[in-house]
């Protein structure tokens, strides 16, 4: 017998200052059943640093020809791509080809191995961002994961928080490539 996502909830309070963004998400996480909270909880800040308009969490590790996170316009073309992780080099030059732009937020250990590895074949794609998570706010992250959560997520001055009722936690990203 298969085993189940397990339904998570989250109310998202956005506040990025940066962007003029701001809003509340009423959020539904499936976490599929070999999902880490610490990926779970990458997904969730993906979503809040790129809230706007028709951002959605996809089918994810239940489908491998989505993402994690995107936003479509209304005429059903991916305007963005977010994948976590390490993905292969073929799969990030499919996806830039296939949306307007495309964010790879790297998290754990080892991206720095990842990233020299594939950094030459993906030079050339303008489209593209990689961030990196640092372990410890992924980790802090991680022990934020709730079934019911509140969270809040601040960006200022490049600066971003996240926050529950209990903990604040600082999260560093250091930008392995950026939009041309």
């Amino acid at each position: 017998m298969a085993l189940k996502a397990t339904i998570y909830k989250a109310d998202l309070q956005v506040a990025d200052i940066d962007r003029h963004v701001y809003g509340d998400h009423a959020l539904t996480i499936a976490r599929h059943p070999s999902e880490t909270d610490e990926r779970m909880m990458a997904r969730v800040l993906a979503y809040a640093l790129y809230a706007q308009d028709g951002i959605a969490f996809t089918r994810g590790l239940f489908d491998v020809d989505e993402p994690e996170v995107w936003v479509k316009d209304l005429t059903g073309e991916i305007t963005l791509w977010i994948d976590l992780g390490q993905p292969d080099d073929a799969r990030i030059r499919r996806a830039c080809t296939r949306a307007e732009q495309v964010v790879v937020l790297c998290y754990g250990g080892g991206c720095g191995v990842w990233w020299k590895q594939i950094a030459g074949k993906l030079a050339r794609f303008s489209n593209l961002t990689v961030l990196q998570l640092s372990a410890d706010a992924s980790q802090a992250l991680a022990a934020l994961a709730e079934r019911s959560m509140r969270l809040q997520c601040t960006v200022q001055d490049g600066e971003i928080w996240v926050n529950t009722e209990a903990a604040s936690v600082p999260v560093k990203l250091a930008v392995l490539q950026t939009m041309a």
